[in-house]
C-alpha cells in the first residue's frame, strides 16, 4: 500500500490528512502545534497517523507539507539581523516607499517597521542605465568594506538591490561572489533571484523579507527534515508555495518569500478540485480560521494568481494565488469602539488562551463564544469531544458587553455573527463585484474550522443561492496537498510596446524563461512526460500604473502571437474596468512562465446513493436561538459522518463532525452528493 500524507501546521493545531492509493481510505485528525518549535507537532503528527492506519513510513509515496513559519516570523519581526547593499543615492527608499498611503488622512498611521536599520543599509557606487547598459563600474572596494561593515555589525543576512538590476544581473553576481568570500556563512538574497522585476521598491522590499526570514526557515526546514528522517521517511517531503503549487524543502529554504501565503493557497487548490468534482467550477471560496478569513474567486475551475501582494505592511513581488484576507475568525473579539458601536476584530484571543469558553482566563467575547451562546455550536464539548466548553462564561461574557450596548444577550451574540458576516461579505464583495464579477453566479464553498457554521448567513447576505461543504472542510488545507503538483514561476520585465518590432524581444525573453523552467525540470528530477509550461504577460495601457495578466499561446512568437495578447487584454481591460481604450497603445510589461511537474494525486471515488431519508444520521436535538424565528428553536443534530450520499433533509438543523459545524437556516434544504459533500440551496 502507499500512502499520501498532507500535513497543515497552524498557530493552534497542526492538521494531518492520509490518504491511501488503492483503497481510497481517508483519514484526518489534529495533533496540538508547537509553535516553539512547528517541527516538533508535524512529525508528531506523522507519527500519530502512521500508527493510526498501521502503515510504515517506508509505504508513504508524498508528503507535502504547508506552513506559517515565514508568515508568523514576519508578522511578529522574528526575523533575524539582516543588512542591505543598495545603488549610491537609494539607502532611504526601503523606508520612503511610494506616495500612495494606506492611510492617507490618519495623523497616528504607524508604517511597518523596516526590516533593515539604517546603519546597516549601505550605498555603493556603480550605476545601470533604463536600458541595462552600465553607465558607472561598480565599486568592488566598496563593496567590500560595506561587506565586512555589516559583518562586523554581526548580521545574519544581506539583501541586494541595485537600480535595473532585472535588465543586467552582473553587477549583483559581482556582490554575491563579494559576500562569499567575505562572509561564507551569511544568507544572502539578490532581487535578479527573488524577484527579478521592475518597481524597485517592491522589488527590494521583496529581496529583504527574503533575507530577513531566510535563516530562520533554513533552521525550521533543517529541524523538521531531520525528524522525518528519524521517523523512517524515504520520500522527499514538499513544501507549499503561495501560488499553490509545491517545492522541494532547499528550494524553499532560499526563497522562503515564496511560502508567506503557504497555508491558504493549499485550500484554494483543494477547493478548486473539489468543485470540479460537484459540478460547481465557478466557486467563492471562504476559510475562516481562528484569526482570519480567506476568500478567493474560481472562475471556470481556477484560482487567478497575482503578482504582488502586502503581507503585514510589507509589499511582496512574487506569484501567489489572489486570496483576500479579513481579520474575522472564530476568535476575534468583540468590543464598543468609542462611538458606541459594536465591532468585531481584527484584534484576536488567539489560541491561548482562546475565547472565553475555553476556561482559561480570557474575559474579551469572542465569535465562538457568541456561537456557544446561540447553541450553534455544541455547548458542551466541540472537536468531536476532545474539548470541553464553558457556556456559562461566554453568557457572562457577552451580557457584560450587551450590559454596555443597551441590547440583550441573545440580541448581543446574533449581534456579533451578524458583524462578522457584514465583515466577510465586504471581502467578498472586493474579489468579485469591485472586479465585475457577480457573486450570485457563483456557488459559495466554506472551509476552515469556522467556515460551514457562518457560510448560511454570509451567502444569505450575497444572495447566493449555493453552498458547498466538503467533507473535511475543517482540514481542507491539509488534504488540499495531496491534490496539488510541483510548480515554479520565472519573470524577467522588458517594456516594449505591443507592437510587431518587439517580437524578437518577446521571443528572446521566453526562451530565457525556458531555459531556466528547464533547468528546475532537471534539477528536481521531473520526467519529460510530467512536465507543463504556460506563459503568460502583463500588459497595461503606456501610463497606467498597473498591469493585467493575460495568458499567451503557445508555439512560436509570430504576429498571431500579438493580436491573441492585443484581444486578451481589451476583454481582461474591459470586464475589470469596463471599458477599452480604443486607440492607446499598450504595452507589454513582464513576461512569465509557469513550469509545473505534474504529480499522482489523490482521486476520490463517487459513492453509490443511499436514498434520500437522513433520519439515521441524527444525533440528538438542541434549541438553538435563531434571528428568524427571535427566539430558541429545537432542531434536529446530524453527525456527518452518518450522511450518505442521496441523504436530504431541511432546515434549520445543525451538521456536527469533529472538524466543523455547519449551520442549516430555516427555508435551506441540504443534500449530500456522491463525493459526500454537503450541498446546501436556499429557498426559491
Amino acid at each position: 500500500m502507499a500512502w499520501r500524507i498532507g500535513v497543515d501546521s497552524g498557530g493552534t493545531f497542526t492538521d494531518v490528512c492520509m490518504f491511501e492509493d488503492e483503497t481510497g481510505r481517508l483519514d484526518i485528525w489534529k495533533v496540538p502545534s508547537t509553535p516553539s518549535d512547528p517541527s516538533m507537532g508535524i512529525a508528531e503528527g506523522v507519527r500519530q497517523g502512521l500508527e493510526t492506519v498501521g502503515a510504515k513510513a517506508a509505504e508513504v509515496s508524498f508528503l507535502g507539507h504547508g506552513t506559517t513559519v515565514a508568515t508568523n516570523a514576519l508578522i511578529e519581526l522574528k526575523g533575524v539581523r539582516t543588512g542591505l547593499i543598495v545603488t549610491d543615492g537609494f539607502r532611504d527608499l526601503l523606508e520612503i516607499g511610494r506616495q500612495k498611503r494606506p492611510s492617507l488622512y490618519d495623523m497616528n498611521a504607524e508604517k511597518p517597521e523596516p526590516l533593515v536599520s539604517r546603519d546597516l543599509r549601505m550605498e555603493v557606487k556603480g550605476r545601470l542605465n533604463s536600458d541595462g547598459a552600465e553607465d558607472a563600474a561598480l565599486d568592488e572596494a566598496a563593496v567590500r568594506a560595506a561587506v565586512r561593515r555589516m559583518a562586523a555589525g554581526e548580521v545574519k543576512a544581506i539583501a541586494i538591490c541595485f537600480i535595473y538590476g532585472f535588465l543586467n544581473t552582473a553587477h549583483e553576481k559581482r556582490v554575491l561572489e563579494i559576500v562569499a568570500e567575505e562572509c561564507p556563512d551569511v544568507f544572502v538574497s539578490a532581487s535578479h533571484q527573488v524577484a527579478p522585476e521592475f518597481r524597485e521598491y517592491e522589488r527590494m522590499s521583496t529581496t529583504v523579507v527574503n533575507a530577513y526570514l531566510g535563516p530562520i526557515m533554513q533552521r525550521y526546514i533543517r529541524r523538521l527534515d531531520g525528524r522525518l528522517t528519524d521517523l523512517g521517511l524515504t520520500v522527499a517531503p514538499q513544501l507549499t508555495q503561495s501560488n499553490g503549487g509545491v517545492i522541494g524543502f532547499a528550494t524553499a529554504a532560499g526563497l522562503p518569500v515564496r511560502t508567506l501565503l503557504s497555508g491558504p493557497s493549499t485550500g484554494v487548490v483543494a477547493a478548486q478540485a473539489i468543485g470540479r468534482m460537484a459540478g460547481f467550477p465557478d466557486v467563492i471560496t471562504f476559510d475562516v480560521g481562528g484569526t482570519s478569513s480567506d476568500v478567493a474567486l474560481l472562475l471556470g475551475g481556477s484560482c487567478g494568481l497575482t503578482g504582488e501582494a502586502s503581507v503585514h505592511g510589507y509589499p511582496i513581488k512574487a506569484p501567489m494565488l489572489d486570496i483576500h484576507t479579513v481579520g474575522a475568525g472564530g476568535g476575534s473579539i468583540a468590543y464598543v469602539d468609542s462611538g458606541g458601536l459594536l465591532k468585531v476584530g481584527p484584534q484576536s484571543a488567539g489560541a491561548d488562551p482562546g475565547p472565553v469558553c475555553y476556561g482559561r482566563g480570557s474575559t474579551e467575547p469572542t465569535v465562538t463564544d457568541a456561537n456557544i451562546v446561540l447553541q450553534t455550536l455544541n455547548p458542551v464539548e466541540i472537536l468531536g469531544g476532545r474539548m470541553k466548553v464553558r457556556r456559562d462564561l461566554a453568557v457572562e461574557a457577552v451580557q457584560r458587553l450587551a450590559d454596555r450596548l443597551g441590547l440583550g444577550l441573545m440580541g448581543t451574540a446574533q449581534g456579533i455573527v451578524s458583524v462578522v458576516t457584514a465583515n466577510i461579505a465586504k471581502a467578498i464583495r472586493v474579489i468579485s463585484v469591485q472586479r465585475g464579477y457577480d457573486p450570485r453566479d457563483y456557488a459559495l464553498m466554506a472551509f476552515g474550522g469556522a467556515g460551514p457554521l457562518h457560510a448560511a448567513r454570509l451567502a444569505q447576505a450575497l444572495d447566493m443561492k449555493h453552498i458547498l461543504v466538503p467533507l473535511t472542510p475543517g482540514t481542507l488545507c491539509a488534504m488540499g496537498l495531496l491534490l496539488t503538483d510541483l510548480r515554479a514561476d520565472f519573470a524577467v520585465s522588458r517594456l516594449t510596446e505591443l507592437v510587431p518590432a518587439a517580437i524578437p524581444a518577446v521571443r528572446d525573453a521566453f526562451a530565457e524563461l525556458d531555459a531556466q523552467a528547464r533547468e528546475w525540470f532537471e534539477r528536481d528530477g521531473i520526467a519529460p512526460d510530467r512536465r507543463m509550461l504556460a506563459r503568460t504577460v502583463d500588459m497595461r495601457y503606456v501610463g497606467q500604473n498597473y498591469e493585467l495578466s493575460i495568458p499567451a499561446p503557445a508555439g512560436p512568437i509570430s504576429e498571431a502571437t500579438l493580436e491573441a495578447l492585443a484581444e486578451g487584454f481589451a476583454a481582461a481591460h474591459r470586464q475589470r474596468f469596463g471599458f477599452v481604450a480604443e486607440g492607446e497603445t499598450v504595452q507589454i510589461v513582464t513576461l512569465r512562465v509557469e513550469a509545473t511537474g505534474l504529480v499522482a494525486k489523490a482521486r476520490f471515488r463517487p459513492q453509490p446513493d443511499a436514498g434520500p431519508d437522513a433520519s439515521g444520521a441524527i444525533l440528538a436535538r438542541r434549541p438553538v436561538w435563531l434571528a428568524e424565528a427571535g427566539d430558541f428553536v429545537d432542531c434536529p443534530v446530524y453527525a456527518r459522518s452518518g450522511l450518505k450520499p442521496g441523504h436530504s433533509f431541511t432546515g434549520p438543523a445543525i451538521v456536527e463532525q469533529m472538524d466543523a459545524t455547519t449551520v442549516v437556516l430555516p427555508g435551506m434544504t441540504a443534500r449530500v452528493d456522491a463525493y459526500l459533500n454537503l450541498v446546501l440551496e436556499a429557498a426559491a
